[in-house]
Protein backbone atom coordinates (compact mmCIF):
# COMPACT_ATOMS: atom_id res chain seq x y z
CA UNK A 1 0.00 0.00 0.00
CA UNK A 2 1.52 3.78 -1.01
CA UNK A 3 2.13 6.21 1.47
CA UNK A 4 -0.53 8.41 0.88
CA UNK A 5 -3.43 5.54 0.57
CA UNK A 6 -2.58 4.42 3.65
CA UNK A 7 -2.77 7.89 5.15
CA UNK A 8 -6.57 8.11 3.46
CA UNK A 9 -7.22 4.80 5.09
CA UNK A 10 -6.49 5.94 8.78
CA UNK A 11 -7.42 9.08 8.36
CA UNK A 12 -11.27 8.37 7.28
CA UNK A 13 -12.48 4.91 8.92
CA UNK A 14 -14.35 3.31 6.33
CA UNK A 15 -17.31 2.70 8.40
CA UNK A 16 -17.39 6.23 9.34
CA UNK A 17 -17.26 7.36 6.07
CA UNK A 18 -20.61 4.91 5.17
CA UNK A 19 -22.38 5.93 7.91
CA UNK A 20 -22.53 9.18 7.07
CA UNK A 21 -22.30 9.42 3.39
CA UNK A 22 -26.04 9.27 2.60
CA UNK A 23 -26.09 6.20 -0.05
CA UNK A 24 -29.11 5.80 -0.45
CA UNK A 25 -28.62 2.82 -3.06
CA UNK A 26 -29.74 -0.24 -0.77
CA UNK A 27 -26.66 -2.16 -1.72
CA UNK A 28 -27.78 -4.76 0.64
CA UNK A 29 -30.89 -5.66 -0.95
CA UNK A 30 -29.51 -5.24 -5.08
CA UNK A 31 -27.20 -8.33 -4.65
CA UNK A 32 -27.06 -9.24 -8.13
CA UNK A 33 -24.51 -8.76 -10.85
CA UNK A 34 -23.47 -8.61 -13.77
CA UNK A 35 -21.38 -11.94 -14.92
CA UNK A 36 -19.68 -13.19 -12.45
CA UNK A 37 -16.86 -13.59 -14.46
CA UNK A 38 -16.22 -9.86 -15.03
CA UNK A 39 -15.80 -9.59 -11.26
CA UNK A 40 -13.87 -12.48 -10.19
CA UNK A 41 -11.09 -14.26 -11.35
CA UNK A 42 -10.21 -18.16 -10.28
CA UNK A 43 -11.66 -20.98 -9.82
CA UNK A 44 -13.80 -19.40 -6.46
CA UNK A 45 -16.64 -18.62 -9.04
CA UNK A 46 -16.31 -20.41 -11.85
CA UNK A 47 -17.89 -19.39 -15.47
CA UNK A 48 -20.42 -21.08 -17.78
CA UNK A 49 -17.69 -23.04 -19.58
CA UNK A 50 -17.19 -25.05 -16.12
CA UNK A 51 -20.79 -26.04 -15.82
CA UNK A 52 -22.30 -26.43 -19.37
CA UNK A 53 -22.21 -29.85 -20.99
CA UNK A 54 -25.06 -29.75 -23.84
CA UNK A 55 -26.14 -26.94 -25.88
CA UNK A 56 -28.41 -25.08 -23.86
CA UNK A 57 -32.06 -24.87 -25.36
CA UNK A 58 -33.18 -22.28 -22.94
CA UNK A 59 -31.94 -18.85 -22.45
CA UNK A 60 -33.80 -17.85 -19.13
CA UNK A 61 -36.46 -19.01 -16.93
CA UNK A 62 -39.82 -17.61 -15.97
CA UNK A 63 -41.22 -19.74 -12.75
CA UNK A 64 -45.07 -18.72 -12.37
CA UNK A 65 -44.88 -20.36 -8.65
CA UNK A 66 -48.64 -20.93 -6.92
CA UNK A 67 -47.65 -20.85 -3.12
CA UNK A 68 -49.97 -22.44 -0.98
CA UNK A 69 -50.73 -25.91 -3.13
CA UNK A 70 -53.34 -25.72 -5.76
CA UNK A 71 -55.42 -28.87 -5.95
CA UNK A 72 -54.73 -30.97 -8.79
CA UNK A 73 -57.65 -32.40 -8.57
CA UNK A 74 -59.93 -29.20 -9.56
CA UNK A 75 -57.45 -28.26 -12.04
CA UNK A 76 -55.87 -30.46 -14.16
CA UNK A 77 -55.83 -34.31 -13.37
CA UNK A 78 -59.51 -35.66 -14.05
CA UNK A 79 -60.78 -38.23 -11.43
CA UNK A 80 -64.31 -39.19 -12.11
CA UNK A 81 -64.38 -42.02 -9.60
CA UNK A 82 -64.06 -40.21 -6.62
CA UNK A 83 -66.89 -38.14 -8.05
CA UNK A 84 -68.87 -41.28 -8.85
CA UNK A 85 -67.73 -42.52 -4.69
CA UNK A 86 -68.29 -39.03 -3.84
CA UNK A 87 -68.51 -39.26 0.50
CA UNK A 88 -67.62 -43.14 0.52
CA UNK A 89 -64.27 -43.54 2.69
CA UNK A 90 -60.80 -43.55 1.30
CA UNK A 91 -59.99 -47.30 1.62
CA UNK A 92 -56.87 -47.53 3.75
CA UNK A 93 -55.02 -49.29 1.04
CA UNK A 94 -55.06 -46.38 -0.54
CA UNK A 95 -53.65 -44.23 1.89
CA UNK A 96 -51.73 -47.03 3.59
CA UNK A 97 -50.59 -44.84 6.80
CA UNK A 98 -49.10 -42.51 4.66
CA UNK A 99 -47.91 -39.32 7.07
CA UNK A 100 -50.77 -36.32 7.40
CA UNK A 101 -50.45 -33.27 8.80
CA UNK A 102 -51.47 -32.25 11.81
CA UNK A 103 -54.64 -30.32 10.30
CA UNK A 104 -56.21 -33.95 9.44
CA UNK A 105 -54.27 -36.36 11.48
CA UNK A 106 -57.33 -36.33 13.96
CA UNK A 107 -60.03 -37.13 11.83
CA UNK A 108 -61.86 -39.58 12.43
CA UNK A 109 -63.33 -40.04 8.80
CA UNK A 110 -61.79 -39.64 5.40
CA UNK A 111 -64.93 -39.02 2.77
CA UNK A 112 -64.16 -39.18 -0.50
CA UNK A 113 -64.27 -35.50 -2.26
CA UNK A 114 -64.97 -35.25 -5.82
CA UNK A 115 -64.79 -31.85 -7.98
CA UNK A 116 -67.58 -30.17 -8.35
CA UNK A 117 -66.42 -28.77 -11.72
CA UNK A 118 -66.70 -30.52 -14.70
CA UNK A 119 -63.22 -30.98 -17.26
CA UNK A 120 -63.28 -31.87 -21.18
CA UNK A 121 -60.17 -32.46 -23.31
CA UNK A 122 -58.90 -29.86 -25.75
CA UNK A 123 -56.39 -29.31 -28.37
CA UNK A 124 -54.65 -31.72 -30.28
CA UNK A 125 -53.21 -33.23 -27.20
CA UNK A 126 -56.61 -33.96 -25.98
CA UNK A 127 -55.93 -32.48 -21.85
CA UNK A 128 -57.85 -32.56 -19.25
CA UNK A 129 -58.83 -29.30 -18.03
CA UNK A 130 -60.99 -28.20 -15.57
CA UNK A 131 -64.09 -25.30 -16.18
CA UNK A 132 -62.23 -23.34 -14.06
CA UNK A 133 -59.19 -22.74 -16.39
CA UNK A 134 -60.82 -21.39 -19.53
CA UNK A 135 -57.89 -19.58 -21.07
CA UNK A 136 -55.46 -22.41 -20.10
CA UNK A 137 -57.54 -24.79 -21.78
CA UNK A 138 -56.60 -22.97 -25.20
CA UNK A 139 -52.75 -23.30 -24.96
CA UNK A 140 -52.67 -26.87 -23.72
CA UNK A 141 -50.87 -28.08 -27.17
CA UNK A 142 -48.48 -25.73 -25.82
CA UNK A 143 -47.81 -27.15 -22.63
CA UNK A 144 -46.36 -30.43 -20.86
CA UNK A 145 -48.13 -31.41 -17.96
CA UNK A 146 -46.21 -33.38 -15.16
CA UNK A 147 -48.73 -35.06 -13.47
CA UNK A 148 -46.60 -37.35 -10.98
CA UNK A 149 -44.34 -34.65 -9.23
CA UNK A 150 -44.07 -35.81 -5.14
CA UNK A 151 -42.35 -34.50 -2.76
CA UNK A 152 -41.27 -35.36 0.63
CA UNK A 153 -42.62 -32.13 2.59
CA UNK A 154 -45.71 -31.78 3.79
CA UNK A 155 -45.69 -28.35 5.19
CA UNK A 156 -46.18 -25.05 3.48
CA UNK A 157 -42.68 -23.26 4.66
CA UNK A 158 -40.07 -26.71 4.36
CA UNK A 159 -41.76 -27.51 1.03
CA UNK A 160 -41.44 -24.24 -0.86
CA UNK A 161 -38.15 -23.93 0.65
CA UNK A 162 -37.19 -27.70 -0.80
CA UNK A 163 -38.64 -26.61 -4.41
CA UNK A 164 -36.72 -23.09 -4.42
CA UNK A 165 -33.96 -24.43 -2.90
CA UNK A 166 -33.36 -28.27 -3.18
CA UNK A 167 -33.77 -28.46 0.73
CA UNK A 168 -36.18 -28.55 3.54
CA UNK A 169 -33.83 -26.51 5.51
CA UNK A 170 -33.51 -22.90 5.10
CA UNK A 171 -29.95 -21.18 4.21
CA UNK A 172 -29.32 -23.01 0.86
CA UNK A 173 -29.07 -21.19 -2.67
CA UNK A 174 -32.38 -20.74 -4.27
CA UNK A 175 -32.74 -21.70 -8.03
CA UNK A 176 -31.98 -17.96 -9.11
CA UNK A 177 -29.11 -17.98 -7.29
CA UNK A 178 -27.41 -20.98 -8.62
CA UNK A 179 -28.64 -19.60 -11.98
CA UNK A 180 -26.12 -16.64 -11.51
CA UNK A 181 -23.78 -18.40 -9.96
CA UNK A 182 -23.38 -21.19 -12.90
CA UNK A 183 -24.13 -19.28 -15.63
CA UNK A 184 -24.11 -15.39 -15.21
CA UNK A 185 -26.28 -12.26 -16.59
CA UNK A 186 -27.09 -11.15 -20.26
CA UNK A 187 -27.62 -7.76 -19.07
CA UNK A 188 -25.21 -5.88 -17.11
CA UNK A 189 -27.81 -3.23 -16.12
CA UNK A 190 -30.54 -5.63 -15.00
CA UNK A 191 -30.54 -7.81 -12.01
CA UNK A 192 -29.55 -11.80 -13.08
CA UNK A 193 -32.46 -12.84 -10.95
CA UNK A 194 -35.54 -11.00 -10.61
CA UNK A 195 -38.62 -11.46 -8.08
CA UNK A 196 -42.29 -10.47 -8.47
CA UNK A 197 -45.19 -11.36 -5.83
CA UNK A 198 -48.86 -10.71 -5.96
CA UNK A 199 -51.36 -11.57 -3.74
CA UNK A 200 -54.77 -14.39 -4.52
CA UNK A 201 -58.11 -13.46 -3.99
CA UNK A 202 -58.85 -17.06 -2.90
CA UNK A 203 -57.08 -16.67 0.35
CA UNK A 204 -56.11 -13.03 0.56
CA UNK A 205 -54.33 -13.88 4.11
CA UNK A 206 -52.70 -16.81 2.69
CA UNK A 207 -49.17 -18.26 3.40
CA UNK A 208 -46.09 -15.65 3.83
CA UNK A 209 -43.47 -15.66 1.91
CA UNK A 210 -40.01 -14.54 2.97
CA UNK A 211 -37.08 -12.98 1.40
CA UNK A 212 -34.84 -15.90 2.05
CA UNK A 213 -36.64 -18.04 -0.68
CA UNK A 214 -34.94 -15.82 -2.99
CA UNK A 215 -31.79 -15.38 -1.34
CA UNK A 216 -27.73 -16.52 -2.06
CA UNK A 217 -27.39 -18.72 1.20
CA UNK A 218 -23.62 -19.71 1.02
CA UNK A 219 -22.60 -18.35 -2.33
CA UNK A 220 -21.31 -14.96 -2.55
CA UNK A 221 -23.92 -12.07 -2.26
CA UNK A 222 -24.16 -11.05 -6.07
CA UNK A 223 -26.41 -14.03 -6.80
CA UNK A 224 -29.53 -13.32 -4.36
CA UNK A 225 -32.59 -12.60 -6.02
CA UNK A 226 -34.26 -8.60 -6.20
CA UNK A 227 -37.45 -8.00 -5.24
CA UNK A 228 -39.26 -5.63 -7.83
CA UNK A 229 -42.12 -4.28 -5.95
CA UNK A 230 -45.35 -2.54 -7.19
CA UNK A 231 -45.88 1.79 -7.08
CA UNK A 232 -43.15 4.42 -7.19
CA UNK A 233 -39.91 2.60 -6.02
CA UNK A 234 -39.90 -0.94 -7.76
CA UNK A 235 -36.21 -1.44 -6.18
CA UNK A 236 -35.87 0.06 -2.59
CA UNK A 237 -33.21 2.67 -2.17
CA UNK A 238 -32.72 3.16 -5.71
CA UNK A 239 -33.27 7.03 -6.37
CA UNK A 240 -30.63 9.18 -5.07
CA UNK A 241 -31.26 11.70 -2.39
CA UNK A 242 -33.31 15.41 -2.12
CA UNK A 243 -30.08 17.16 -3.23
CA UNK A 244 -27.71 14.55 -5.06
CA UNK A 245 -27.40 15.41 -8.43
CA UNK A 246 -26.77 12.45 -11.10
CA UNK A 247 -23.00 14.03 -11.01
CA UNK A 248 -22.73 13.97 -7.04
CA UNK A 249 -23.37 10.40 -7.64
CA UNK A 250 -20.80 9.54 -9.99
CA UNK A 251 -18.36 11.09 -8.08
CA UNK A 252 -19.43 9.28 -4.77
CA UNK A 253 -19.24 5.96 -6.29
CA UNK A 254 -15.92 6.09 -7.46
CA UNK A 255 -14.69 7.57 -4.28
CA UNK A 256 -16.55 5.04 -3.04
CA UNK A 257 -15.32 2.55 -4.98
CA UNK A 258 -11.28 3.78 -4.35
CA UNK A 259 -11.63 3.00 -0.49
CA UNK A 260 -13.55 -0.48 -0.83
CA UNK A 261 -10.65 -1.13 -3.44
CA UNK A 262 -7.92 -0.21 -0.75
CA UNK A 263 -9.70 -2.55 1.79
CA UNK A 264 -10.16 -5.73 -0.63
CA UNK A 265 -6.30 -5.28 -1.45
CA UNK A 266 -5.35 -5.40 2.95
CA UNK A 267 -8.23 -8.23 3.88
CA UNK A 268 -8.88 -10.32 0.77
CA UNK A 269 -12.25 -10.40 1.15
CA UNK A 270 -14.48 -11.12 -1.98
CA UNK A 271 -17.67 -9.71 -0.41
CA UNK A 272 -15.92 -6.37 -0.45
CA UNK A 273 -15.82 -6.78 -4.50
CA UNK A 274 -19.28 -7.82 -4.16
CA UNK A 275 -20.64 -4.66 -2.71
CA UNK A 276 -18.27 -2.87 -5.37
CA UNK A 277 -20.35 -4.46 -8.26
CA UNK A 278 -24.20 -3.99 -6.32
CA UNK A 279 -23.28 -0.27 -6.06
CA UNK A 280 -22.09 -0.23 -9.99
CA UNK A 281 -25.46 -2.42 -11.00
CA UNK A 282 -27.91 0.02 -8.82
CA UNK A 283 -26.50 2.85 -10.33
CA UNK A 284 -27.06 1.49 -14.00
CA UNK A 285 -30.27 0.22 -13.05
CA UNK A 286 -31.67 3.81 -12.20
CA UNK A 287 -32.09 4.31 -15.65
CA UNK A 288 -33.18 0.73 -17.16
CA UNK A 289 -35.53 -0.51 -14.00
CA UNK A 290 -38.06 2.82 -14.68
CA UNK A 291 -37.70 1.98 -18.55
CA UNK A 292 -38.19 -1.53 -17.73
CA UNK A 293 -41.26 -1.18 -15.53
CA UNK A 294 -43.50 1.19 -17.58
CA UNK A 295 -45.68 -0.42 -19.54
CA UNK A 296 -47.61 2.43 -20.76
CA UNK A 297 -46.43 1.88 -24.10
CA UNK A 298 -47.87 -1.96 -24.61
CA UNK A 299 -50.30 -1.63 -27.48
CA UNK A 300 -53.74 -2.04 -26.53
CA UNK A 301 -54.17 -5.78 -28.00
CA UNK A 302 -51.54 -6.67 -25.12
CA UNK A 303 -53.87 -5.42 -22.79
CA UNK A 304 -56.49 -7.15 -23.30
CA UNK A 305 -54.14 -10.51 -24.02
CA UNK A 306 -53.30 -10.24 -20.37
CA UNK A 307 -57.06 -9.10 -18.95
CA UNK A 308 -58.52 -6.29 -16.70
CA UNK A 309 -55.97 -7.29 -13.71
CA UNK A 310 -53.10 -6.09 -16.03
CA UNK A 311 -53.22 -2.78 -15.41
CA UNK A 312 -53.14 -2.99 -11.30
CA UNK A 313 -50.37 -2.92 -10.30
CA UNK A 314 -48.73 -5.59 -8.58
CA UNK A 315 -51.48 -8.06 -9.25
CA UNK A 316 -50.23 -11.61 -11.13
CA UNK A 317 -51.28 -10.18 -14.51
CA UNK A 318 -49.43 -7.11 -14.25
CA UNK A 319 -46.28 -9.30 -13.06
CA UNK A 320 -46.60 -11.50 -16.11
CA UNK A 321 -46.64 -8.82 -18.39
CA UNK A 322 -43.36 -7.30 -16.48
CA UNK A 323 -41.97 -11.26 -16.59
CA UNK A 324 -42.38 -10.91 -20.50
CA UNK A 325 -40.55 -7.44 -20.76
CA UNK A 326 -37.49 -8.59 -18.22
CA UNK A 327 -37.07 -12.00 -20.19
CA UNK A 328 -37.21 -9.29 -23.68
CA UNK A 329 -34.44 -7.96 -21.26
CA UNK A 330 -32.00 -11.28 -20.95
CA UNK A 331 -32.85 -11.53 -17.14
CA UNK A 332 -31.78 -15.25 -16.55
CA UNK A 333 -34.53 -16.22 -14.17
CA UNK A 334 -37.72 -14.47 -13.00
CA UNK A 335 -39.51 -15.56 -10.17
CA UNK A 336 -43.23 -14.59 -9.72
CA UNK A 337 -44.89 -15.84 -6.47
CA UNK A 338 -48.55 -15.98 -6.51
CA UNK A 339 -50.29 -16.37 -2.80
CA UNK A 340 -53.37 -17.44 -1.93
CA UNK A 341 -53.72 -21.66 -2.92
CA UNK A 342 -53.89 -22.64 0.79
CA UNK A 343 -57.83 -24.20 0.52
CA UNK A 344 -58.29 -26.05 3.58
CA UNK A 345 -62.69 -24.90 3.61
CA UNK A 346 -64.53 -23.62 0.95
CA UNK A 347 -62.45 -24.71 -1.20
CA UNK A 348 -65.02 -24.58 -4.52
CA UNK A 349 -65.99 -20.83 -4.02
CA UNK A 350 -62.06 -19.77 -2.92
CA UNK A 351 -60.26 -22.29 -5.77
CA UNK A 352 -62.55 -20.15 -8.56
CA UNK A 353 -61.32 -16.82 -7.62
CA UNK A 354 -57.58 -17.80 -7.17
CA UNK A 355 -58.13 -19.89 -11.30
CA UNK A 356 -59.72 -16.24 -12.25
CA UNK A 357 -56.84 -14.19 -10.76
CA UNK A 358 -53.99 -16.79 -12.68
CA UNK A 359 -55.96 -17.82 -15.77
CA UNK A 360 -55.99 -15.53 -18.41
CA UNK A 361 -52.49 -13.93 -17.59
CA UNK A 362 -50.96 -17.48 -17.62
CA UNK A 363 -52.25 -18.32 -21.06
CA UNK A 364 -51.60 -14.85 -22.43
CA UNK A 365 -47.69 -15.18 -21.28
CA UNK A 366 -47.39 -18.26 -23.18
CA UNK A 367 -49.50 -16.53 -26.46
CA UNK A 368 -47.02 -13.33 -25.69
CA UNK A 369 -43.77 -15.34 -26.06
CA UNK A 370 -44.58 -17.45 -28.80
CA UNK A 371 -45.96 -14.34 -30.93
CA UNK A 372 -42.29 -12.82 -29.77
CA UNK A 373 -40.47 -16.04 -31.28
CA UNK A 374 -39.31 -16.25 -27.29
CA UNK A 375 -40.92 -19.04 -26.46
CA UNK A 376 -38.61 -21.29 -27.91
CA UNK A 377 -35.71 -20.26 -25.73
CA UNK A 378 -37.21 -19.18 -22.60
CA UNK A 379 -38.76 -22.01 -19.94
CA UNK A 380 -42.15 -21.00 -18.77
CA UNK A 381 -43.08 -23.49 -15.27
CA UNK A 382 -46.53 -23.59 -13.40
CA UNK A 383 -47.14 -25.29 -10.16
CA UNK A 384 -47.09 -24.81 -6.18
CA UNK A 385 -45.02 -26.99 -3.67
CA UNK A 386 -47.66 -29.53 -3.05
CA UNK A 387 -51.16 -31.02 -4.26
CA UNK A 388 -54.26 -31.61 -1.78
CA UNK A 389 -55.74 -34.40 -0.65
CA UNK A 390 -58.62 -36.40 -2.29
CA UNK A 391 -60.51 -36.40 0.76
CA UNK A 392 -62.24 -33.66 2.33
CA UNK A 393 -60.98 -31.73 5.49
CA UNK A 394 -63.75 -31.39 7.63
CA UNK A 395 -67.51 -31.74 6.74
CA UNK A 396 -68.24 -32.77 3.28
CA UNK A 397 -71.74 -31.75 1.53
CA UNK A 398 -72.57 -31.68 -1.65
CA UNK A 399 -71.18 -27.95 -2.91
CA UNK A 400 -68.50 -27.69 -0.23
CA UNK A 401 -65.67 -29.02 1.28
CA UNK A 402 -61.76 -28.05 1.89
CA UNK A 403 -58.66 -30.89 1.42
CA UNK A 404 -55.53 -30.75 3.49
CA UNK A 405 -51.84 -31.08 1.58
CA UNK A 406 -50.81 -33.81 -0.22
CA UNK A 407 -47.16 -34.08 -1.44
CA UNK A 408 -47.47 -37.60 -2.67
CA UNK A 409 -48.61 -36.75 -6.26
CA UNK A 410 -49.55 -33.34 -7.64
CA UNK A 411 -49.62 -31.33 -11.39
CA UNK A 412 -47.40 -29.00 -12.54
CA UNK A 413 -46.66 -27.35 -16.22
CA UNK A 414 -44.12 -26.49 -18.14
CA UNK A 415 -43.65 -25.19 -21.41
CA UNK A 416 -41.12 -23.86 -24.30
CA UNK A 417 -37.52 -23.82 -22.79
CA UNK A 418 -36.95 -27.22 -25.12
CA UNK A 419 -39.60 -29.01 -23.72
CA UNK A 420 -41.94 -31.20 -25.45
CA UNK A 421 -45.21 -29.32 -26.04
CA UNK A 422 -48.72 -30.89 -25.79
CA UNK A 423 -48.19 -33.98 -23.74
CA UNK A 424 -49.31 -35.28 -20.10
CA UNK A 425 -46.32 -37.20 -18.28
CA UNK A 426 -47.12 -39.25 -15.74
CA UNK A 427 -50.23 -40.45 -14.32
CA UNK A 428 -51.88 -41.06 -10.71
CA UNK A 429 -54.24 -43.99 -9.48
CA UNK A 430 -57.81 -43.70 -10.11
CA UNK A 431 -58.14 -42.37 -6.56
CA UNK A 432 -55.79 -39.60 -7.42
CA UNK A 433 -54.04 -40.47 -4.40
CA UNK A 434 -50.69 -42.41 -5.40
CA UNK A 435 -48.45 -41.95 -8.27
CA UNK A 436 -49.19 -45.26 -10.94
CA UNK A 437 -46.82 -44.52 -13.77
CA UNK A 438 -43.94 -42.38 -13.97
CA UNK A 439 -42.79 -40.77 -10.75
CA UNK A 440 -40.73 -37.29 -10.89
CA UNK A 441 -39.55 -36.25 -7.77
CA UNK A 442 -38.58 -32.56 -6.61
CA UNK A 443 -34.59 -33.02 -7.03
CA UNK A 444 -35.60 -34.50 -10.60
CA UNK A 445 -37.73 -31.63 -11.67
CA UNK A 446 -34.77 -29.65 -10.45
CA UNK A 447 -32.52 -31.32 -12.80
CA UNK A 448 -34.18 -31.13 -15.95
CA UNK A 449 -34.67 -27.74 -15.29
CA UNK A 450 -30.62 -27.13 -14.80
CA UNK A 451 -30.30 -29.69 -18.55
CA UNK A 452 -32.68 -27.77 -20.47
CA UNK A 453 -30.40 -24.60 -19.49
CA UNK A 454 -27.15 -26.87 -20.69
CA UNK A 455 -25.90 -27.27 -17.05
CA UNK A 456 -24.51 -31.04 -15.62
CA UNK A 457 -27.12 -30.62 -12.35
CA UNK A 458 -23.98 -32.82 -10.77
CA UNK A 459 -21.49 -30.35 -11.65
CA UNK A 460 -23.01 -27.29 -10.42
CA UNK A 461 -21.43 -27.12 -7.07
CA UNK A 462 -20.22 -25.38 -4.44
CA UNK A 463 -17.73 -25.77 -1.52
CA UNK A 464 -18.90 -24.60 1.85
CA UNK A 465 -17.88 -25.71 4.82
CA UNK A 466 -15.87 -28.79 3.54
CA UNK A 467 -18.59 -29.87 1.33
CA UNK A 468 -19.45 -29.57 -2.32
CA UNK A 469 -23.32 -28.62 -2.48
CA UNK A 470 -25.20 -28.44 -5.14
CA UNK A 471 -29.57 -28.19 -5.90
CA UNK A 472 -30.30 -31.12 -6.52
CA UNK A 473 -27.98 -32.49 -2.91
CA UNK A 474 -27.30 -35.75 -3.80
CA UNK A 475 -30.00 -37.06 -6.30
CA UNK A 476 -31.90 -36.02 -8.93
CA UNK A 477 -32.21 -37.65 -12.78
CA UNK A 478 -32.96 -35.69 -16.13
CA UNK A 479 -36.62 -37.02 -17.23
CA UNK A 480 -35.60 -37.62 -20.65
CA UNK A 481 -39.00 -38.24 -22.38
CA UNK A 482 -39.98 -34.63 -21.87
CA UNK A 483 -37.56 -33.33 -23.66
CA UNK A 484 -37.93 -32.04 -27.09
Amino acid sequence: MHKEEKNFHYNMNRRHFLSKASLGLGGLGLASLLSPKSLFGGSSTPGPEDFRHVAPKAKRVIYLFQSGGPSQLELFDYKPTLRQMNGEELPESVRNGQRLTGMTSGQKNFPLAGSIFDFKQYGESRAWVSDIMPYTSKVVDDLCFIKSLHTEAINHDPAITFFQTGSQQPGRPSMGSWLSYGLGSDNDNLPAFSVLLSRGSGRPQGQPLYSRLWGNGFLNSVHQGVQFRSGKDPVLYLKDPKGMSKMDRRSMLDHLSQLNSIHSAEFGDPEINARIAQYELAYRMQTSVPETMDISKEPDHIYRMYGADVAQPGTFAANCLLARRLAERDVRFIQLYHMGWDQHDNLPGAIQKQAKDVDQASAALILDLKQRGMLDDTLVIWGGEFGRTNYSQGTLTETNYGRDHHPRCFTIWMAGGGVKPGMSYGETDDFGYNIAKDPVHVHDFQATMLHLLGIDHEKLTYKYQGRRFRLTDVSGRIIHDILA
